[in-house]
């Protein structure tokens, strides 16, 4: 006899940067027990599916949704989250909201695997029928924007090893962060050391491309330059910074630095910018879209069609359900784009989406620094999962 919902309950808990956020415990009638937490941006796009306030949201989950799927059977994520889209009935999850739904969403698909023998990042690549395989890690390793309260523009420079294999990228980014943390702190004193939301370095420099020059010098004192790359997170939507400007920045770190991967370089609803930085660099630079597309079908589309982007950033809570996220991918993979699976700013312990990246094969997954619970949660999660991928 299938296993079928037996109790949920709902609790605000907080997350990395000290808000209230929503968690949601989920128990079968077989006895499997799971658990979700949703984690909040604080740079957000203006076409994210809307996240209702906590205790509005608990409210909803007790008196709408909880009557609505007790005794719904285990196993059928889609049909799941297609009764919970069809309860909100509205374009952006203005009913139940996004965080709702989604920590719903992932507490069923983690019961039901556990009810089922699996690991999470079985079922969901069962789910998707999709190979899994481990992601280049895509390290925040400085910190800017709104993310950290020092003088740079742009939110994230990344480290992004070449090797996918989970165990020596790990090493890799370990190695960069610590030689990194210890140069920082000799050339801007104790401010150095300090982190911002994501756990990278947020001390002031003097311009938008010095954190560049630290990680490569860093990089080659280490030993590793060889074997990373670099990205950056421009978050444009937050910039007072004219096109014109943007784009020579951009081409002058494409030029003097590795850097392959570029994410948000201008507004949210500037496709034309987009599709011709992607047609200049695109060649050699993932142009990534994050605000341009908030892992929405719609707004996917339109980027595809004009050919503004190569690569995507996958946010479950911009949309509010594993289905549709796993359908945001589905497409994104039919358009040729890469694939990068991200946390937010306002992080909480829950990993699963390590278990997402590895389940759909990402090009990419985004995971912060190595400092901070919230991701070192997601470090040591992959960790677990390259474990058990060798036990298979």
């Amino acid at each position: 006899m299938t296993a079928s919902i037996q109790r949920i309950t709902g609790r605000k808990v907080l997350d990395s940067r000290g808000f209230w956020t929503l968690e949601v415990e989920l128990r079968l009638s077989d006895g499997a027990r799971a658990w979700a937490s949703v984690p909040q941006g604080k740079s957000t796009g203006s076409y994210e599916a809307v996240s209702l306030e906590e205790d509005k949201a608990l409210q909803v989950l007790e008196t709408t949704v909880v009557p609505a799927i007790q005794g719904f059977r285990a196993g059928d994520v889609q049909a799941f989250d297609e009764q919970l889209i069809a309860l909100d009935g509205t374009r952006r999850k203005e009913r139940l909201g996004a965080n709702t739904m989604l920590a719903l969403s992932w507490a069923y698909a983690r019961a039901s695997a556990i009810s089922e023998g699996l690991h999470l990042w079985e079922f969901l690549a069962r789910l998707a029928d999709t190979e899994p395989d481990f992601p280049h890690l895509y390290a925040n390793l400085i910190n800017g924007g709104l993310h950290a309260p020092n003088d740079l523009d742009f939110q994230e420079y990344l480290l992004i090893p070449k090797e996918r294999d989970p165990v020596s990228a790990v090493a890799t980014v370990l190695k960069v962060y610590h030689a990194l943390r210890e140069v920082l702190v000799a050339q801007k004193g104790a401010c150095g050391g300090l982190v911002g939301d994501e756990g990278g370095f947020g001390p002031d420099f003097r311009d938008n491309l010095e954190p560049l020059q630290f990680l490569s010098v860093v990089a080659r004192e280490v030993g590793v330059a060889q074997q990373v790359a670099f990205g950056i997170d421009v978050a444009a939507n937050a910039l007072f910074m004219e096109e014109e400007e943007l784009a020579h920045l951009i081409d002058e770190a494409c030029d003097t630095y590795p850097v392959v991967y570029l994410e948000d370089p201008f507004r949210e609803d500037d496709f034309a910018a987009f599709a011709a930085l992607t047609e200049r660099r695109g060649a050699l630079v993932r142009v990534a879209g994050d605000d341009l597309t908030a892992t929405n079908l719609a707004r996917m589309k339109q980027a595809h069609a004009q050919r503004a982007i190569n690569a995507v950033i996958i946010k479950p809570n911009q949309i509010g359900t594993l289905t549709e996220t796993l359908e945001a991918i589905e497409h994104a993979r039919a358009y040729g784009w890469q694939v990068i699976v991200s946390h937010r700013s306002g992080e909480t312990n829950d990993d699963g989406i390590i278990d997402l990246a590895v389940a759909v094969g990402a090009d990419g997954v985004k995971l912060g620094a190595p400092a901070r619970g919230e991701r070192v949660a997601k470090y040591n999660r992959l960790l677990v999962i390259a474990e058990q991928m060798e036990r298979r």
